[in-house]
């Protein structure tokens, strides 16, 4: 019985989430600053959700870090995005090696 509660509560909850901006905002959000604010949540979300899996999925934490610095220096330069996984999966894969 307690499975379906859980259940209950969870697509409740869900659903919830999605109706509410609906019934509460019913014209154009006019206002810069949080338009601005919710251009940038996807953004934020998906770095709070990717950078900590980054240094915390290698053996070494460090090894993570360089891996990170070295994807952002090579995305600011203009690297595919292809370039830069294969070069931070070598950094990483280098410094796992020194770091043993």
């Amino acid at each position: 019985m307690n499975i379906w509660m859980y259940i209950l509560v969870s697509a409740a909850v869900s659903y919830l989430i999605r109706v509410t901006p609906l019934v509460l905002i019913r014209r154009e959000i006019t206002n810069r600053t949080l338009r601005s604010f919710l251009y940038y949540v996807p953004y934020v979300t998906l770095a709070v959700m990717t950078f900590p899996a980054i240094v915390e999925a290698t053996q070494h934490p460090i090894a993570g870090l360089l891996a990170l610095i070295a994807g952002i220096v090579l995305a600011w330069k203009g690297g595919s995005l292809f370039l830069v996984a294969v070069i931070c999966c070598l950094v990483v894969f280098v410094s796992e090696w020194f770091l043993i």
